[in-house]
């Protein structure tokens, strides 16, 4: 019967994936991966020969049709981005809107996430939260920012390491110096670390030390 499923994958050490994903992506007919490269190596290593599909942000556009019209006609396929739950940040919302639209089942796996270690590990609130993701890089951020400044759930983003500082500056300023913030880099992997305190510290932290890797900040809301 036809299906999609959604699998997590890890977004550092490859033993952070459940025997259920495994047994997943070694059954379905295809699997859809964010970057067929990165994804191989993954597949590799559990021996995996599940024969793979480029699906993006770049195409994803074009091949929702395709691939609804492949799963009506009874093939199986595991969507997986380049690390973590799929949707989240990463291509996944498109295909699974068209397939609920067209009456498909779809089945999302738990699994890893990066902002779920990076909340826990932060010290703040997180009886409630609300995720951010990316903020807008030019366009409507000044805006967000001024919104997200009255919001007193812990807050959590996504950023890379080249617009870190930046970011920083944009919470120093619109959030005020002593907002008590988390910054958790490279989870999961060798070089792993969290660096917790005010905006005003953790910025000069990094200003100091310049971050490298896949970045979560979490956020205090305002009192």
């Amino acid at each position: 019967m036809s299906k999609l499923y959604l699998v997590p994958t890890p977004i550092g050490n490859l033993e952070d994936i459940t025997l259920r994903a495994l047994k997943v992506l070694q059954e379905v007919d295809y699997i859809l991966a964010e970057d067929t490269r990165t994804s191989g190596k993954l597949l590799k290593h559990y021996d995996i020969a599940t024969p793979m599909q480029s699906h993006h942000m770049h195409n994803e556009h074009k091949t929702v049709d395709t691939i609804v019209k492949r799963l009506q006609s009874g093939e199986t396929f595991a969507l997986i981005s380049d690390a973590g739950t799929p949707a989240i940040s990463d291509p996944g919302f498109l295909l699974t809107r068209a397939c609920i639209q067209h009456g498909i089942d779809v089945e999302s796996l738990p699994g890893a996430t990066a902002f779920v270690p990076a909340l826990v590990n932060s010290g703040l609130p997180n009886d409630k939260f609300v995720f951010e993701g990316f903020l807008p890089v030019k366009k409507g951020r000044q805006t967000r920012l001024k919104f997200l400044a009255e919001e007193t759930r812990t807050i959590i983003f996504y950023e890379s390491p080249h617009k870190l500082l930046k970011t920083l500056a944009n919470f120093a300023e619109y959030f005020g110096e002593d907002r008590q913030i988390s910054v958790s880099r490279e989870l999961t992997k060798l070089f792993e670390e969290t660096k917790r305190g005010s905006v005003k510290e953790v910025l000069a932290y990094y200003t100091e030390k310049p971050a490298k890797g896949e970045i979560v900040v979490v956020v205090e809301g305002k009192k």
